[in-house]
């Protein structure tokens, strides 16, 4: 039995992957005896109820005039934990990333005398410059008994960073293969949009910001389609960049060949994985910010599509280069347009790639096999 104290300020209904991580893994370790501090948000109350672990929700909004104005956040945070820890025998503190969390579970663990566990995701070790919050997210990720790494790409920033070796394990993130599966009908996706049997479709989605680099792909699209490639595409997401890609759809002439369709209800981001012949994400580092891993290339391979990734960040963790799909140069329009070529005009080996990325999430990215890899991080080393 798992007795564990997470500290997660992303957690279901909040949209991402690391809520989705922090609510899967979890439920498969244990019930009521691992409890779980977040954010209160709103709908949390739904989750909650359904959820089989024990879920504290605390109001962790920065206020504006304080100084830091994460002060307050810090405070509810450390003492719900230490209230926590200190009337529970929990094996382990377990925090999902290392601000704000990481500090804080360090605290109550040293107090309580814990093991402390803290997950990288990788973009955030790149994003914060070197100030303090840089010096204080490396303070806790080096003070951890163990840090969970996404992908080599993070565990080798981990190591840049002075994290030692030896306390840091990879843990890929998952995806619920009873959701994400091939087959599931999703004709009248394209039908909805006019996009023909014969017609291939490209589908990507995520926050709309520039390191995505669906503005490549909206530019690739419109050079294979001056090529004669009978090509659509899809893409979903909300985000900062959503005026600037409607005007780039405007500017190439796309209008009705490439659709920005906003949000998608959960249930029918399935069936679009589905619908489509390719996944594209051509992802680059924009100052820092890149793809620490991408689990929606994951979610796209748990539906028998391979994946057009970027360079940049942890994607080789989670697209095999020749095996489940490309990756290109994200910077250049002429690499992305030439991966999506390849993907498109060689039907037989797009679908052997699929098949080939289906088959390696059901040997390692179930959220079982996570959860099974989770279960092995107790345990601590010593300085």
């Amino acid at each position: 039995m798992n007795r564990l104290l997470v500290l997660t300020e992303l957690f279901l209904p909040t949209k991402g992957g690391t809520a989705v991580w922090a609510a899967e893994v979890y439920k498969r370790l244990g019930g009521k005896e691992i409890h779980i501090v977040t954010a209160e948000v709103a709908d949390a109350a739904a989750v909650d109820v359904q959820h089989p672990n024990t879920i504290h929700r605390l109001n962790l909004k920065r206020v504006a005039w304080l100084r830091p104005e994460s002060l307050a956040m810090y405070a509810r945070f450390f003492f719900k934990s230490l209230t926590l820890a200190l009337s529970h025998r929990f094996d382990a503190i377990h925090a999902f990333r290392a601000l704000p969390e990481g500090l804080v579970a360090w605290a109550v663990a040293r107090l309580t005398r814990r093991p402390v566990i803290v997950y990288a995701h990788g973009e955030e070790l790149t994003s914060w410059g070197s100030g303090g919050k840089y010096k204080a997210m490396r303070f806790a990720l080096r003070h951890a008994d163990r840090v969970v790494a996404n992908s080599e790409h993070t565990r080798a920033t981990l190591l840049a960073m002075g994290v030692a070796a030896a306390r840091i394990v990879v843990i890929y993130p998952g995806v619920d293969v009873s959701v994400f599966r091939p087959g599931l009908d999703a004709e009248d996706l394209r039908a909805s949009l006019g996009v023909g049997r014969d017609d291939k479709l490209v589908f990507s989605v995520g926050r709309l910001s520039r390191r995505k680099g669906f503005d490549q792909a909206i530019r690739a699209v419109a050079r294979l389609r001056s090529e004669g490639i009978g090509v659509r595409y899809v893409l979903a997401g909300i985000g900062e960049d959503a005026d600037y890609l409607d005007g780039l759809i405007a500017q190439h002439r796309l209008q009705g060949i490439a659709h920005r369709i906003g949000a998608v209800k959960e249930a029918d981001l399935p069936r679009w994985l589905n619908a489509c012949d390719v996944f594209a994400m051509p992802n680059r580092d924009i100052n820092g910010d890149n793809e620490g891993f991408g689990m929606v290339f994951i979610e796209a391979a748990a539906c028998g599509k391979p994946s057009l990734a970027g360079e940049a960040g942890g994607t080789g963790s989670a697209v095999l280069h020749g095996e489940t799909g490309l990756r290109v140069d994200g910077t250049s329009v002429e690499a992305v347009a030439d991966g999506l070529r390849s993907l498109l005009t060689q039907p037989a080996q797009t679908l052997e790639w699929g098949q080939r990325a289906l088959q390696r999430v059901e040997r390692e990215f179930a959220w079982e096999r996570v959860a099974d890899k989770t279960r092995t991080l107790h345990g601590t080393h010593d300085d």
